[in-house]
């Protein structure tokens, strides 16, 4: 896979794993645009979150079916932050995309580290609250999903540079 090549990735994890700055950090390495998955909740998702109450899957299945059709409809290719944190929640994203190899990078680091970052954040919806919650609910990517897994300790910059490196021993 050259840069130039079109191509789709979910940067998914938990709250405070950096979704956000390595989804920008990446785009404007390779051009191609990043949205957040954030952006794509309902607004009583949003309002469930902002109260520190975790979402049900009933509350998620419209929200990953929507970014699953932002990705199908970007045939340049995307990077969509989007926590997809159970393999079902992936499974969605691929049918809903029509991209059955599309590949997601885990952004993974200790809970001290991802308490820190949420700790700094200003103006986000998501509570500190929560966090335990989606940890709970987070199934790491097996080996039959297209999928890396990338530790997030090093500098946002650094981390692109190890996804762009990663990216053409996938297939």
């Amino acid at each position: 896979m050259s840069r130039s090549d079109p191509f789709h990735l979910v940067l998914m994890g938990v709250a405070g794993c950096g979704k956000s700055s390595v989804g920008a950090k990446l785009s404007a390495r390779t051009g191609i645009p990043y949205m957040d998955g954030d952006d794509l909740h309902s607004a009583a998702n949003v309002a469930k979150m902002r109260r520190g109450t975790p979402l049900t899957d009933a509350d998620r299945w419209p929200w990953l079916e929507r970014c699953g059709q932002a990705l199908g409809r970007h045939p340049r290719g995307l990077i969509l932050g989007c926590s997809a944190l159970r393999r079902a929640y992936r499974d969605v994203l691929r049918q809903n995309s029509g991209l059955p190899d599309l590949l997601f990078v885990h952004l993974d680091g200790s809970e001290e580290l991802l308490h820190r970052r949420m700790g700094e954040r200003q103006s986000h919806y998501m509570p500190l609250t929560l966090l335990q919650s989606q940890l709970a609910t987070l199934e790491r990517p097996s080996g039959d999903e297209n999928a890396i897994t990338v530790d997030i300790e090093k500098p946002v910059a650094d981390i692109a540079a190890l996804i762009l490196r990663r990216l053409p021993t996938l297939g």
